[in-house]
């Protein structure tokens, strides 16, 4: 199928300005303005008075996922149909497996619950939670593979945290390899004690999470990555980066020379450590690691995000329902199943509390939604900006739209949603994987099963 895209205003990270887009054999092959194109058979969307976006990317999802004795509830149809009502047209996933499991059947059984239900194009950081010989040979193959990230913890200890000694051999190697490591920043030890301290004390609800994990415990584990990183030279990038200390460590590491770069999620620009503390076991919707923070970081980070100081926004979309799953912390917050779904409302709610009221302008939110994660996880310019030759991923995106979100109408296999009733401005009308319609005023009307694997190569030398 061909497409004609008529009188968009065509946004990317850089460039504001009205054309019109042809799009043939899953590419984009002509931009320019009134195009001809000699093709009976050709679909014309007009797209005046809307703005077109490249495909935005999710580049921390949580799909298949053990976690807390227990499963995250999407699988890979609903969250495709998620992910492409709202925009994101590739997700990035974590393989995580434990320390005794095997990589390569780690990432052979998580490709697997992709393949065959996929409607977004896909890919994987690599999680690296223990390190000898046997685990440097089969990340060598994992690379040659296609998997150019690798995924640690500084947490976690006993499941998936590695000790300093591993952490060092880590970014040794993805030094060498010209791989990019992301990493979930706290201390274990500092977590275990304190969380171990507020049960003791009868302090069991869902509202002592964040003090069992405060912003000094992240910061330190960001100082702490900086320092190897610093040593070894290799390039890594802080997931869920949730405070001001946090992003002021790494700012201060990168005017030392290291390669860092920031994300943050949409949870903690829009909600704050209140939303835990409702009570009636309400608050445990709320509960993800690291923690919402105080409101006093939402600024900050909205600044940074702003000047591009942070240079990302994800979800770590990791959903888990409320009545029979994060139930099973009633009793004891730190058996809470950890994760805020939101993979269908990030780009919602990031034009929504960031375009729309000023904080953001809109080469920022494709440059944060889409392009550098494109540009950091070996994909650009295949995905993440409008080009020809690029993958024709885009989103129709009507600003005159208004709603709100439910989980009565969410694609999402969960029973809340975090931001029940929040009211929104604009979403995406039509949305495109490399040419075809996928989405359609908030409906899954494309082709199960239809994403890709993309492969990477190693950008990171």
């Amino acid at each position: 199928m061909s497409l004609l895209i008529k009188n968009g205003r065509i946004i990317t990270s850089t460039d504001d300005y009205v054309a019109d887009i042809h799009v043939a054999d899953e590419t984009i092959t002509a931009i320019g303005p009134e195009l001809q194109v000699d093709d009976k058979s050709i679909e014309v969307i007009d797209a005046s008075g809307k703005m077109v976006f490249p495909g935005f990317i999710d580049p921390h999802v949580h799909i298949y996922l053990p976690f807390m004795g227990t499963y995250a509830k999407d699988d890979y149809e609903s969250a495709s149909r998620a992910a492409l009502v709202g925009g994101t047209t590739t997700l990035i996933e974590m393989c995580c497996p434990s320390r005794a499991d095997d990589p390569i059947e780690a990432f052979e059984l998580w490709k697997s619950k992709a393949d065959g239900l996929a409607s977004v194009d896909y890919s994987f950081h690599m999680g690296v939670t223990r390190f000898d010989a046997k685990i440097e040979t089969q990340l060598r193959e994992l690379v040659k593979r296609g998997l150019s990230s690798f995924k640690i913890f500084l947490a976690y200890q006993g499941a998936f945290g590695i000790d300093d000694e591993e952490l060092f051999q880590i970014l040794k190697l993805a030094k060498e390899l010209g791989v990019i490591v992301t990493a979930h920043c706290e201390n274990a030890i500092a977590v275990s004690q304190a969380q171990a301290e507020l049960i003791a004390a009868g302090k069991t609800g869902p509202e002592y999470h964040e003090p069992s994990r405060p912003e000094i415990v992240e910061t330190s584990g960001v100082q702490h990555l900086m320092t190897f990183a610093e040593l070894t030279g290799a390039h890594v990038y802080v997931v869920h980066t949730s405070c001001e200390p946090a992003v002021q460590a790494i700012q201060a590491a990168q005017t030392r020379g290291v390669h860092a770069w920031i994300e943050t999620v949409i949870p903690y620009l829009v909600l704050d450590d209140t939303y835990a503390q409702q009570p009636n076991f309400e608050g445990a919707k709320y509960v993800m690691s690291p923690p919402i923070r105080n409101i006093r970081n939402q600024e900050p980070l909205w600044n940074a995000l702003r000047n591009r100081l942070i240079s990302t926004v994800a979800t770590d979309h990791a959903p888990f329902d409320f009545e029979d799953q994060k139930r099973m912390g009633a009793d004891d917050f730190t058996k809470i199943p950890n994760g805020i779904p939101s993979v269908e409302d990030r780009i919602n709610l990031l034009y929504t509390h960031g375009v729309a009221t000023g904080k953001i302008d809109l080469n920022t939110f494709v440059d944060c939604g889409s392009t550098q994660a494109a540009k950091l996880f070996g994909l650009y310019p295949k995905k993440g900006t409008i080009a020809v030759g690029s993958d024709a991923d885009l989103v129709i995106f009507d600003p005159d739209y208004s709603g709100k979100i439910s989980a009565d109408t969410q694609q999402m296999n969960v029973d809340y949603s975090g931001f029940e009733g929040w009211e929104i401005k604009g979403r995406p009308a039509i949305v495109t994987v490399r040419g075809k319609i996928q989405a359609r005023d908030g409906q899954f009307v494309g082709t199960p099963g239809s994403g890709q694997f993309l492969a990477r190569e190693p950008n990171h030398f």
